[in-house]
């Protein structure tokens, strides 16, 4: 049967053609992404679902500009914070099965006095612990944002990859590595920097070819140096500022100071598309793969654990999924992609801090899981 794309009621829909419109108004994962979005929650939404039957369905909600009204486009760009991480793993991987770069060498040996934190061993930290969140180091944005509107100041300013490593110099002593693990930017920036100094070339260059070009993702890009604007379709995203309650639209922004750790631009569809080719091994072989797939606990009872690079979620109705979600001011997002190919990721328009309605976030959870469980 010939594919179908149909808009209606802030769906779109590509697949075999459904039996009538009217069934895609009552669906429940655009039921679920219209509860996302009010004066208390989110500006707006957006999400793109694939089902087990093959069927890719994009949903919006809420308004995606609001001084204009204009609706959230479906699969609109939008910056995907440390979703990011995700593919600057892929590249250190890629690096590994060539022989470049070692998982169990030393950061100290790739970037030599770089790490110098108080009471931090660069020669103890290897290059696995980074991309683990096991190195103990401690997270440069905490020095940033030690409060909500600690980020308002930063919107238009752009920091170096090195100015982030000197934030996390300065801070207080990390753990030792490899006693737990606790998630930290650091490490990406410091994975970054390691790939490009093996390589010789620009991290966005990698991230470029290696991935974004080699799986022909359409959407996705990283913005160069002081690159503020989002090219293309996308819905503005917004900071509430706690001294006048104002939602600031922070769509312009300088990224730099997320870089490997979380500056790239995507869709729904193609960070769908992107996690479906890396486990189905587009992207890397099949040891390497193995390695990103091997995780740890990430918190004693926790219901989820993290690879190199990868989250792994239990599901509700059995087996796991694979992604990584990624907050940046203006928007948050969570994605997840099972084994068989089922794959979701929603976008909301602002930040947890944001919203004045903290149960947004349980309503959130619970559509990604639905739409991954639903038969």
């Amino acid at each position: 049967m010939a594919a179908a794309a149909i808009a209606a009621g802030g769906l779109a829909f590509t697949g075999p053609a459904p039996a009538a419109q009217a069934e895609l108004r009552h669906d429940p994962v655009q039921q679920s992404l219209d509860k996302l979005v009010g004066a208390d929650r989110h500006p707006g939404a957006l999400a793109a679902v694939r089902d087990r039957h093959g069927r890719t369905r994009y949903y919006a909600a809420g308004v995606g500009d609001l001084r204009t009204g204009a609706k959230v486009p479906l699969n609109g760009r939008v910056r995907i914070g440390s979703a990011s991480k995700m593919f600057a793993a892929v590249v250190v991987l890629q690096l590994v099965e060539e022989g470049k770069v070692r998982l169990d060498a030393s950061v100290e040996s790739y970037l030599p006095g770089l790490v110098s934190g108080k009471g931090v061993d660069a020669t103890k930290i290897t290059v696995r612990q980074l991309l683990q969140h096991t190195s103990g180091l401690p997270d440069y944005t905490d020095a940033m944002f030690p409060t909500r509107d600690a980020i308002l100041p930063y919107q238009h300013v752009y920091l170096a990859p090195r100015d982030l490593v000197d934030l996390a110099n300065a801070m207080p002593d990390g753990v030792p590595a490899g006693e737990h693990w606790s998630y930290s930017n650091t490490n990406y920036v410091l994975a970054g920097l390691i790939a490009q100094r093996v390589t010789g070339r620009p991290f966005n260059e990698l991230v470029t070819d290696r991935v974004i070009r080699r799986i022909g993702l359409r959407d996705t890009y990283v913005p160069e140096a002081g690159d503020q604007e989002i090219r293309g379709r996308h819905p503005h995203g917004y900071q509430r500022d706690g001294a006048t309650d104002e939602l600031l639209d922070f769509t312009r922004m300088d990224p730099g100071w997320g870089w490997a750790a979380g500056q790239l631009i995507s869709t729904p569809g193609d960070l769908n598309t992107f996690v479906r080719a890396l486990l189905q091994g587009r992207l890397l072989e099949p040891a390497q793969l193995a390695e990103m797939r091997t995780t740890v606990p990430v918190g004693p009872g926790a219901d989820q654990s993290y690879g190199l690079g990868l989250f792994r979620f239990a599901l509700s109705c059995g087996g796991f999924a694979w992604g990584h979600g990624g907050d940046i001011p203006g928007y948050s997002t969570s994605n997840a992609v099972t084994d068989d190919g089922r794959a979701v990721t929603v976008v909301v328009t602002s930040l947890r801090g944001s919203v004045k309605d903290q149960s947004v976030e349980t309503d959130r959870s619970a559509l990604v899981e639905a739409a991954l469980c639903k038969k």
